[in-house]
């Protein structure tokens, strides 16, 4: 095993079919979250300009359903950040194996 400090080769890295898997992998992971978010985060102004009297109805005293929808993207943001910090970590330790093979 070499020294872990030496550089890498960064080209014959990333020929390997095992990093490119794990940038795929990590490629639609990133996308799939981003497209749910953004379709989650735009549907409230689209329901409300739709669906005004729907999103007027109250379910909690004068709270509407407006209110808890744009309440649940703080929740939403907070579960795919919490998803995201997981599979990043499993992503740094499958990468971490590649480079170390690699050496």
């Amino acid at each position: 095993m070499s020294d872990p400090k030496s550089p890498v080769n960064w080209d014959a890295l990333e020929a390997k079919p095992e990093f490119r898997s794990l940038l795929s992998r990590k490629a639609r992971f990133i996308t799939s979250a981003t497209v749910f978010f953004m379709a989650y985060y735009l549907s409230l102004p689209v329901l409300v300009g739709w669906f005004p009297d729907l999103m007027k109805t109250q379910v909690l005293g004068k709270v509407n359903i407006a209110y808890v929808f744009a309440l649940s993207q703080f929740l939403m943001a907070w579960i795919i950040a919490f998803i995201y910090v997981r599979k990043a970590a499993t992503w740094d330790k499958e990468a971490a194996a590649v480079i170390q093979d690699h050496h």
